[in-house]
């Protein structure tokens, strides 16, 4: 597959699929005569782990040190073990951010439907006095 097929295929610009393969988040992907890219399945593979782990909020740094122990063999198992522990570690940290700003959302939806029934918005949590709402 050319760079134009890959990026079409999954909705990345050329740009993105070479500074994944620049920083080593994705190996070295052969070239043709003419110095054309000529993604293979496995390179397909390789784009498609940093897609999934972009998309999970793994740093690009840390995608490219987990190419770098893949190509290094099987004795670095438990490396790349500890650095996909290290990636689920933050993944959690910031779904449980994300929960947190869920509630605060979700409640101030809840004030705002009381307040388009009733025509008045009543805050019952003191640090929402604080917010935007309480400015105008």
């Amino acid at each position: 597959m050319t760079i134009k097929q890959v990026c079409e295929k999954y909705h990345i610009s050329q740009d993105t699929l070479r500074y994944y393969e620049r920083i080593g988040a994705i190996p070295p992907v052969n070239r043709t005569k003419s110095g054309i890219r000529d993604y293979t399945g496995q390179d397909i593979g390789w784009v498609e782990n940093v897609l999934c782990m972009r998309n999970a909020g793994v740093p690009v740094e840390m995608i490219a040190e987990y190419v770098k122990l893949c190509q290094q063999g099987d004795e670095t198992f438990s490396a790349r073990r500890d650095l996909l522990k290290s990636a689920r570690s933050q993944i959690l940290k910031q779904i449980e951010k994300y929960q947190t700003e869920l509630q605060r959302l979700e409640y101030k939806i809840s004030r705002y439907e009381a307040a388009v029934e009733t025509g008045n918005l009543v805050w019952d949590e003191p640090d929402d006095q604080n917010t935007c709402e309480a400015h105008g």
